[in-house]
């Protein structure tokens, strides 16, 4: 069962259930699905991934742009809405993880100094694909180059 198909039987459900949260999270996906579907462009499951990752990203956006305005009723109804789009995220690497995976990188690509952060990073991008947020993946190669 690919994404749209498990998005669409779970929308029924959530409906059958008036889960006003789940609803709420599920038809953005749906919506990102359809416009992707409209768009032309075949959906592959990493496109899904960076599709769900993109979803949650402008949430994480608007949540820190409403609890500015003092906007909490409106920063909840997103963060309830991110629970529900990460469900349908692989999990997400621990800083730990990351740390150690991103040692191995800097040991093969023979990175040594903040020169080399693009390098690294564009290695990291394609490895951590849908694992890790490319945010604190930067951080944390800043931090192990020394930059």
């Amino acid at each position: 069962m690919n994404l749209e198909e498990k998005i669409n039987s779970e929308l029924k459900s959530a409906m059958l259930a008036k889960d006003e949260k789940a609803l709420r999270g599920l038809r953005a996906i749906k919506q990102a699905i359809l416009l992707a579907k409209t768009s032309g462009s075949a959906t592959t499951p990493e496109d899904e991934i960076r599709m769900l990752q993109k979803l949650v990203k402008q949430r994480k956006e608007s949540v820190e742009i409403y609890q500015q305005q003092g906007r909490n009723d409106l920063a909840d109804a997103e963060l309830e809405e991110i629970s529900v789009i990460e469900g349908y995220l692989p999990a997400q690497m621990s800083e730990d993880q990351i740390r150690v995976e991103l040692k191995k990188i800097l040991a093969d690509s023979g990175a040594q100094s903040a020169k080399d952060m693009g390098k690294v990073m564009g290695i990291a991008s394609r490895h951590f694909a849908g694992k890790a947020d490319n945010k604190v993946v930067s951080q944390l190669v800043r931090e192990l180059l020394g930059a």
